[in-house]
């Protein structure tokens, strides 16, 4: 677990860079909330806000330790594609760290892959999908991400996935830090719940 002050410097370092504070979150596995507080601790006086920080390169510096956790997402999917009586068409990874998970989960349940960028609030707001993997027009499509912070990327995903006439069926995550079970309409499963009880 990083101290509160490696969590300011890498903060900054980001800031400095050009990130909002939303980007900054996503890399951190924080809420835009913390990191506002990380950014201005030391100008606002007030409680440090409930948070829970994800680390996971335990996992992340080893192929076999990821498929062994996209093996259970794919036992997920399948389970929920057998529930709703319709398999995706399409797997697809949340830029950065949802895409080696996915291409593991299209590969054992062989189908497309695709790759969404979410390019946030710096560049106006959406995403892209890149042109070098599949589309997701007309299609069903699930999408996996490494942490769900507030659901922001993924809601904007499905609204992108929906603008091209595809069916968004399912997100899968390693974590889920909130208490929805669905964005949009679109049912949402975590492998861990992590959540501050009040």
């Amino acid at each position: 677990m990083k101290s509160v002050d490696e969590l300011v410097s890498k903060a900054l370092e980001f800031k400095k860079r050009g990130l909002t504070e939303k980007e900054i979150g996503d890399e951190l596995h924080l809420s835009p909330e913390t990191v506002t507080w990380l950014l201005t601790r030391n100008v606002k006086s007030g409680d440090i806000p409930k948070d829970v920080k994800i680390g996971w390169k335990t996992i992340g510096v080893y192929g076999a330790r990821m498929g062994f956790v996209a093996a259970a997402m794919t036992d997920i999917i399948a389970e929920e594609s057998e529930k709703a009586k319709a398999e995706p068409d399409t797997i697809l990874g949340i830029a950065i760290n949802g895409i080696p998970y996915a291409t593991l989960v299209s590969e054992d349940l062989t189908k497309e892959l695709a790759i969404y960028r979410p390019t946030g609030e710096r560049h106006g707001g959406g995403g892209a999908f890149s042109s070098n993997y599949a589309n997701v027009d007309g299609k069903r499509v699930v999408l996996i991400d490494d942490v769900m912070s507030t659901g922001d990327t993924l809601a904007e995903a499905i609204q992108e996935i929906q603008a091209l006439g595809g069916k968004p069926m399912l997100c899968v995550v390693l974590v889920n830090k909130t208490g929805k079970n669905e964005i949009l309409g679109v049912p949402v499963r975590g492998l861990i719940r992590a959540r501050i009880l009040s």
